[in-house]
């Protein structure tokens, strides 16, 4: 580990067009960061298993996986703070901001949750049990000890945690408040595919015959990994409108509470785009909209503010709420 960023692995192949392992990786990421990636092999920071530093002339041929540590050139800090809510010996429970990723992700590696709180805490081992997108802020729980993560791994699997987040989004053009309140609380249930490279999830079809089905209700056996698909709907929300009113900025806008009951890519902002009711500020959904330089004055209006559990190392009811409120929230 460097600077609170682990080692990236990279298979390479054993034989091939390439003279050299640095040839091929160049060919092959080289219009990522052509220079960058040269400057490493001279730098010492491409290793083989055994930690040995590799040059630009090593054969391809001579080794099957190389490791990197990542690294932005001249990464910008965020202007956005994070709050530590609660560290034991197990956990350390972080109340993200919005912009600021969970892991380290394209131009984002120092400038993530996760190497900010491994550098500032000093610990090496701290894992993510879970994770938010960059736009959302909230509550976020990490794992100290790898040797119970798993108990806390298999909680979120198992679908065991409670989780309440808080949105903000504009009401339709001449839909009433009342007619608004008319349609809560429901619930949302459909199919979401992830297709890797992708930025946006997509939603896919599904037979008839499983139709009504609670995706949440079709849990793994305890202390059991589920492997299998699940037919049908494999998402589920529960929306409750809050209250509505005009926002800060002059918007006519409602603010909802969603209970996510599965934890799919992007769920919470596909369900309310699907709704009509497209969280203020989402630049994904439901339209995506051209790459921009973040506005750090109009973060995404979502907010994860609750998670709950049951301790399973002690049995003790776990409750951790986020401090943070959404600005576009009805006055």
């Amino acid at each position: 580990m460097r600077d609170g960023v682990n080692a990236t692995r990279l298979r390479v192949p054993l034989t091939g067009p390439w003279p050299t392992v640095h040839d091929y990786v160049l060919e092959t990421f080289g219009h990522i960061d052509h220079g960058g990636i040269t400057q490493r092999f001279y730098d010492g920071d491409v290793v083989d298993v055994h930690g040995a530093p590799l040059s630009t002339s090593t054969p391809l041929g001579d080794l099957e996986f190389l490791w990197y540590y990542r690294s932005v050139s001249q990464e910008v800090r965020l202007p956005v703070t994070e709050e530590l809510i609660h560290q034991d010996e197990h956990l350390v429970v972080v109340d993200k901001p919005h912009f600021l990723p969970t892991t380290p992700a394209g131009r984002y590696v120092q400038e993530s949750l996760l190497v900010r709180l491994r550098n500032t805490l000093n610990l090496p081992d701290l894992v993510p049990i879970h994770r938010l997108d960059r736009g959302t802020a909230g509550v976020v729980l990490f794992s100290k000890q790898p040797d119970t993560r798993g108990a806390y791994q298999l909680l979120f699997e198992n679908r065991v945690v409670q989780k309440s987040y808080e949105c903000v989004s504009a009401i339709p053009a001449g839909m009433s408040p009342e007619t608004m309140a008319s349609r809560f609380p429901l619930t949302v249930r459909n199919k979401i595919e992830k297709t890797k490279g992708v930025v946006v999830s997509q939603l896919a079809s599904y037979a008839p015959e499983h139709s009504g089905k609670r995706p949440h209700d079709r849990t793994a056996r305890q202390g059991k990994r589920r492997t299998e698909a699940i037919p049908g709907a494999n998402s589920s929300s529960q929306i409750e409108l809050l209250s509505t009113g005009r926002s800060p900025s002059g918007h006519d806008v409602g603010h909802f509470r969603l209970n996510p009951h599965t934890g799919k890519t992007h769920q919470l902002r596909i369900h309310m785009a699907l709704l009509g009711l497209g969280i203020l500020n989402d630049r994904f959904y439901p339209e995506l909209l051209d790459d921009a330089p973040d506005e750090f004055d109009k973060p995404l209006q979502l907010l994860a503010k609750t998670l709950d559990f049951t301790d399973p190392l002690t049995g003790v009811p776990r409750s951790f709420t986020s401090s943070r409120a959404l600005q576009e929230s009805p006055q």
